[in-house]
C-alpha cells in the first residue's frame, strides 16, 4: 500500500464529525501523488454525497466547462486532484448549503497536499477554499484580480446555479478570466489528451 492509499483509507474511515452530519459522514475527495492541478472547493452537495464522485452535478457540469476539460480529463486523478475544504456534505443553512465543517480543514488539508509534490496550479472554488488559504477578502475582486495570485493560485467563484446571475452581472469573468484559466490549464496537463479511461472505483473516496 502506498503512502496515499494509505492515508486515503484513513480519511475515509474518518468520523471526527458524524454525529454533526445530517446524511451521516462520506468523505468525498479524488488524488494522486502524481497530481498537478488541485481543485480547492467548497463541500460535497445532496448528489455528490449520494454518487461519491466530486462535482457529479450541474455544479461539476459548469466548472468542466470553465476549465476546458472533458469528463475523462477531468476525473483522471493522475492528474487532477479534488479537494473540498470540507470532505463530507455538511447539511442545509438558511441560504442553501452549509459552510464545511471546520474541524474537516486543519485535520486532513495540509496532510493530503503533503503527498502531491507536483501540484503547479490549486484553483481556490468559492469564498470558503480562498478565505482558508488567502485569508478573509471580496470573492469577487479575488477572481477580478486573479493575476495577482498566479502561477501558484487561480481564485474562481463556486460553479453553483447562482455563478449564473453573478456571471450577467460580471461580464468580464467570461471575456477575460476563463481563457486566462484555460491558458493557464493547458500546458500543465498534456498528458490528459491521450488519458485512459479513468476506473472512478479506484479513484473515488467514499464513506
Amino acid at each position: 500500500m502506498t503512502d496515499c492509499e494509505a492515508l486515503l483509507a484513513e480519511v475515509r474511515a474518518c468520523r471526527a464529525c458524524g454525529d454533526l452530519l445530517p446524511l451521516g459522514p462520506r468523505p468525498v475527495l479524488q488524488m494522486s501523488a502524481s497530481a498537478r492541478i488541485l481543485i480547492a472547493s467548497q463541500a460535497p452537495g445532496t448528489k455528490v454525497h449520494a454518487t461519491g464522485i466530486p462535482f457529479s452535478d450541474p455544479s461539476g457540469d459548469r466548472l468542466r466547462q470553465w476549465m476546458g476539460l472533458t469528463s475523462d480529463q477531468f476525473y483522471d486523478a493522475a492528474n487532477i486532484a479534488i479537494v473540498p475544504m470540507g470532505l463530507c456534505y455538511p447539511g442545509r443553512a438558511s441560504s442553501g448549503d452549509a459552510p464545511p465543517r471546520p474541524e474537516c480543514a486543519p485535520l486532513w488539508r495540509k496532510r493530503l497536499l503533503a503527498l502531491m509534490p507536483d501540484l503547479r496550479l490549486t484553483l481556490l472554488v468559492g469564498s470558503y477554499a480562498q478565505n482558508y488559504v488567502l485569508g478573509n477578502g471580496a470573492m469577487t475582486d479575488r477572481v477580478r484580480d486573479f493575476a495577482s495570485y498566479l502561477p501558484r493560485w487561480f481564485p474562481l467563484p463556486h460553479p453553483s446555479w447562482r455563478s449564473q446571475i453573478w456571471m450577467r452581472k460580471h461580464p468580464w469573468f467570461e471575456e477575460t478570466v476563463l481563457p486566462a484559466l484555460r491558458a493557464q490549464i493547458r500546458p500543465i496537463e498534456p498528458a490528459l489528451e491521450d488519458a485512459e479511461e479513468p476506473d472512478h472505483n479506484a479513484q473515488f473516496a467514499r464513506g
